[in-house]
Parts: C-alpha cells; sequence; structure tokens
C-alpha cells in the first residue's frame, strides 16, 4: 500500500490530488468568503481510527500512571512491581530447593498480573500491548507454569490419565 492510498492521521486532512487543484482553490476561496460572510466554520472531523501508517508509538491501553504524579515513582508502578515481586519471591525459593512452591508462586503471580490488567484502568508498565493482549498472554503463561508444576515427577500433584499414553507413543 503506497503512502497516496493511506488514510490520513486522525486530525490530518486528506491532500487534494494534483489534477483537483483549481477545483480546490475554488473551494478554498467560497470557504474565505462564507468566513467573511460570519458562516461559522465546522472543524475538520477527528477519526478514532488508527492511522495505516503511524508516526510515533501509541502508549497502551491503560498504559498511564496507577497513582497521580505527585506519588513516588515506586507507588505509579505499584502492579508491576507486586508481580515481579510475587515472581522474584518464586524465584528465591526454586534457589532454595523448593521447584514446586517457587514455580506454583511465579505462575499465580502471572494470573495475578492478568486479574490486575483486567480489573484496573491503569496499570502503568504492566500495560504493554491492548489489554486482551496482555490479559491472554499473563493468563495463559500463569495458567501453564502452574500446570507443569503441579504435574512435575517426582509424586506429581495432578495426573492427566491420557498423558502418559500420549509420551509411551511418541517416545517409544
Amino acid at each position: 500500500m503506497t503512502a497516496e492510498a493511506s488514510e490520513p492521521a486522525a486530525g490530518e486532512q486528506r491532500p487534494a490530488p494534483p489534477s483537483a487543484s483549481s477545483a480546490a482553490a475554488a473551494v478554498s476561496a467560497s470557504s474565505a468568503s462564507s468566513a467573511s460572510s460570519g458562516a461559522p466554520e465546522r472543524p475538520a472531523r477527528k477519526s478514532r481510527r488508527f492511522p495505516l501508517i503511524t508516526r510515533d508509538t501509541a502508549r497502551p491501553e491503560g498504559g498511564g500512571r496507577a497513582a497521580p504524579g505527585s506519588a513516588s515513582a515506586p507507588a505509579r508502578q505499584w502492579p508491576l512491581l507486586a508481580v515481579m515481586g510475587g515472581v522474584g519471591l518464586g524465584l528465591l525459593i526454586v534457589s532454595l530447593d523448593a521447584f514446586r512452591a517457587g514455580t506454583v508462586l511465579i505462575g499465580l503471580s502471572l494470573l495475578a498480573g492478568a486479574v490486575l490488567r483486567w480489573a484496573l484502568p491503569e496499570v502503568g508498565m504492566l500495560a504493554v500491548r491492548s489489554r486482551f493482549t496482555d490479559m491472554l498472554t499473563y493468563g495463559l503463561l500463569g495458567a501453564v507454569i502452574v500446570l507443569l508444576s503441579l504435574m512435575v515427577q517426582p509424586d506429581p500433584w495432578v495426573k492427566i490419565p491420557f498423558l502418559e499414553d500420549v509420551v509411551h507413543f511418541t517416545v517409544r
């Protein structure tokens, strides 16, 4: 797609084609006369759609501060710090030789991140992409980590009956 065929950015007016330059001059002259006659000029309509060609990076939905700007930096980013603190504590527990408990805590922290992303309108830097994408990513990763940590050998807490047959069929 070429730049000429793209939509203008929000609030920008579409440039007139070169062949219509005389028509555009006539329109601008008539709008100037209507402006001088006291008729109110309509503002350019702004579109809520994103442009096809972006010129900068849009902040993710919900990516504003989770606390007022007068609060300290950690207080403004408390949702991200809560999730990262849970993951860090889980990694510490794993390093202290409690693999299952640590990985369950890591997975639960990611699930909590998905819940925070869903429940709060502003989550600071916990917002990476759109709300749906963040919730899906945090939720799926957290659920898979919890499920795998509950199935880990020896002595799994959760046993899936058909999983052993699938492993025997594929590994033989």
